[in-house]
């Protein structure tokens, strides 16, 4: 057989196992044990009256299975689901041609939607509580607005940024969850669990380096797992264990704690340019050559986590973790006027 043909077959084949790490059932998702108990409550309470499910707002930083549990929610209630996002509905007519087509009992995913625009907002808010919607006909004096009825549906929103949706909007969920960052424990249950579907060998040692590194989020613990699978299968036994884990990690430039490049740069600047703070987010995102909003929504929310940066009125400021984290001697008090700051376990 052709070489390349090969080569091709077993990519399918790998995109196919890729494509089944997400779970497909409450059952199989691990973590978020709060959310899914109070998920599982709604879903199986509408299956029993037969009607559409509440609408849900699922909310919390990237990676930690929004999109999962937007199709798991759809096969929990047997009704197929359609996939869009917020910066794809930027007039009312979007809204309502999406909405328009759906089918009853059929769940709509809006990804992002706190990036939805104004008008596509407002129409939602009808077709959300009466399941109407109305189009504007003609122009001027003699515009006409024409109802619509749509089919009963239930609508999935995911938004990594919860203070930014409109409290109409808000308000219209029946049901609002928080995701929050996963245990090291679930963590290293998803890598074995992704490991096993991949083919990958992996040991105990090696899930738990992989679980204390990926920022608490499943998304990158997969990541990982396949970055550190090449590792082992390029210069390594093709086990990943933890000499693998570290050597792969060192490669990929993820430090103990999770940090990559970015994160250890924030810190190197406040520290070594800025003696610790504090700085403003637009100039140490200039320092850092990254955009403003990169630093703010990617970067900081995990540095603050682990204690290693603060944010004060007057700027970012490197805590006393960071300086020991970097081994930078000389950290002066922290924020909080302590003489060392520890870091979580």
């Amino acid at each position: 057989m052709n070489e390349s043909l090969v080569f091709a077959e077993s990519n399918d084949d790998d995109f196919e196992v890729e494509g089944a790490l997400r779970p497909t059932s409450l059952k199989e998702f691990i973590g978020q044990d709060r959310v899914k108990s109070q998920l599982g409550l709604v879903l199986e309470a509408a299956n029993r009256r037969g009607g559409v499910c509440d609408h849900v707002l699922l909310s919390g930083p990237p990676g930690l299975g929004k999109t999962t549990l937007a199709t798991i929610i759809a096969t929990e209630l047997g009704a197929p689901v359609r996939l869009t996002s917020g910066p794809a509905l930027q007039h009312a007519g979007d809204v309502a041609a999406v909405l328009s087509s759906l089918q009853p009992g059929e769940v709509l995913f809006l990804d992002e939607i706190h990036r939805t625009a104004r008008a596509a907002e407002e129409m939602l808010y009808l077709a959300m509580e009466d399941f109407r919607v109305d189009v504007m006909v003609g122009k001027g004096p003699g515009a006409t607005a024409i109802p619509i009825d749509i089919a009963p549906f239930t609508l999935v929103g995911a938004t990594t940024r919860a203070g930014m949706l409109p409290s109409p909007l808000r308000d219209r969920f029946g049901f609002t969850a928080h995701l929050d960052f996963y245990e090291s424990a679930d963590l290293a249950t998803i890598i074995d669990r992704s490991a096993r579907l991949l083919g990958v060998e992996l040991t105990t040692e090696g899930a738990a380096e992989l679980a204390g590194r990926c920022r608490g989020t499943p998304r990158i613990a997969n990541r990982l797992l396949r970055r550190v699978r090449d590792w082992a299968q390029v210069h390594g036994t093709g086990v990943v264990d933890l000499d693998a884990a570290q050597k792969a990690l060192e490669l990929y430039e993820v430090d103990s704690l999770g940090l990559d490049r970015i994160d250890r740069a924030i810190l190197d600047v406040l520290i070594n340019r800025f003696d610790g703070g504090p700085v403003g987010l637009s100039t140490l995102a200039v320092a850092v050559a990254e955009e403003p909003e990169t630093v703010e929504s990617v970067c900081e929310p995990f540095l603050v986590r682990l204690g290693l940066l603060a944010r004060t009125p007057r700027g970012r400021v490197a805590t006393a973790a960071a300086w020991k984290h970097l081994g930078v001697v000389g950290a002066p008090k922290d924020v909080m006027g302590q003489e060392s700051f520890e870091l979580p376990l």
